[in-house]
C-alpha cells in the first residue's frame, strides 16, 4: 500500500506480459495489409502527436512493442511520462521499417492512450485538491491484468496508490462487518490474525461507528458515502479524540466538483474508482511522414 511517498518506476515485466497478449490477438500470423501494400525495405518516420490536452503515461511501451516485434526502430522521445501535453504537441518520433511501424501502431497506442487517460484524470483530481492536505487514491476497480500499469499511471498523474490487492492490506468493509457482528468485533478478529503487521483500514457508514474505532489503533477509517456536513463532523471528532494515529479516507460519489468542495476539510484521502474503471483514453495519433 502506497499512501505516503510514491515511485514512478514503470512495471516493465507486467507490461511485457500484456504486450505479448495484445500482439498475439492482433497480429497472429501476420499483418497482411501492411505486408501486401508496403515494400519490406521501405523506411519511414512516424510521429506520435497529442490530439488533446492531458498527461502522458506509458511511453516505455513503445520500445517494448518493437522489441517483441523484433523490429529495428529508432525512438526519439520529446516528452516523458508525467509531462503535460496540449493539442498538437509532438510526443515522439519513430523511424524504421514502415511495415513494423504500422504493425505495432495499434498496440502501442492502445496502451499509451489508456494509461495517459488514467494519468490525466488523476492529475485533475490532484490539482483540485492541492489547496489542502487531501490526496487522491485509486482503488481495485481496474482493468483485469492492467492493475500495476494503471496504478503506475495514477502515480505519474500526481495521485497515490491504495492497496495493490487483497493481500497487502486489511480493508474491512460493510459485508465483513456484518459477518463479524460489528466494527469492534471485526477489529478484534483482524488483530488476532494480523501477525505480520499489515495496515488496517475499516469502513464506517455513520459517526457512531467512527467513535467506536477512535484510539483503537486503526490505521485508516473509511467514511463511506457520507455527505459533506457529516465528513466535517468526522474530522472534528478525530481532532477532539486526540487520536493522532488514524487517517480518514472518504469514498463514494467522488467527482472533481465534490473533491474541490472537500479539499480543505482535513480529510487525508479520497478514493476514486473512476481513476481506472471508466477512464477516457487520451486521444493520441500516429502519423507516417
Amino acid at each position: 500500500m502506497i499512501l505516503d511517498g510514491t515511485t514512478e518506476k514503470f512495471p516493465e515485466d507486467d507490461a511485457l506480459v500484456l504486450i505479448r497478449l495484445a500482439l498475439a490477438e492482433d497480429v497472429r500470423t501476420g499483418d497482411v495489409t501492411s505486408e501486401w501494400t508496403i515494400p519490406a525495405f521501405q523506411i519511414q518516420t512516424a510521429k506520435l502527436i497529442a490530439k488533446e490536452a492531458g498527461v502522458v503515461a506509458g511511453l516505455p511501451v513503445i520500445a517494448l512493442v518493437f522489441k517483441e516485434l523484433k523490429a529495428d526502430v529508432k525512438i526519439t522521445l520529446f516528452k516523458k511520462d508525467g509531462d503535460v501535453v496540449v493539442k498538437g504537441d509532438l510526443i515522439a518520433e519513430l523511424t524504421g521499417a514502415t511495415q513494423s511501424l504500422l504493425t505495432g501502431e495499434r498496440t502501442l497506442l492502445n496502451f499509451i492512450q489508456q494509461l495517459s487517460g488514467v494519468a490525466s484524470i488523476a492529475n485533475q483530481f490532484a490539482t483540485v485538491l492541492q489547496s489542502g492536505k487531501t490526496k487522491v487514491l485509486d482503488t481495485r476497480k481496474t482493468i483485469p491484468g492492467f492493475r500495476t500499469l494503471q496504478k503506475y499511471a495514477v502515480r505519474v498523474g500526481g495521485g497515490s496508490n491504495h492497496r495493490m490487492g487483497l493481500f497487502d492490506m486489511v480493508l474491512v468493509k460493510d459485508n465483513h462487518i456484518a459477518a463479524c457482528g460489528g466494527v469492534l468485533n471485526a477489529l478484534d478478529v483482524v488483530r488476532s490474525h494480523n501477525k505480520t503487521g499489515l495496515r488496517v483500514e475499516i469502513e464506517v457508514e455513520n459517526l457512531a461507528d467512527l467513535q467506536r474505532l477512535l484510539n483503537k489503533g486503526v490505521d485508516v477509517i473509511m467514511l463511506d458515502n457520507m455527505d459533506n456536513v457529516t465528513m466535517q463532523k468526522a474530522v472534528q471528532m478525530v481532532r477532539e479524540s486526540g487520536d493522532t494515529h488514524v487517517k480518514l479516507e472518504a469514498s463514494g460519489n467522488m467527482n472533481l466538483e465534490r473533491a474541490a468542495e472537500i479539499a480543505d476539510f482535513g480529510i487525508d484521502f479520497i478514493s476514486v474508482g473512476a481513476l481506472t474503471h471508466s477512464v477516457k483514453a487520451l486521444d493520441i495519433s500516429m502519423r507516417i511522414q
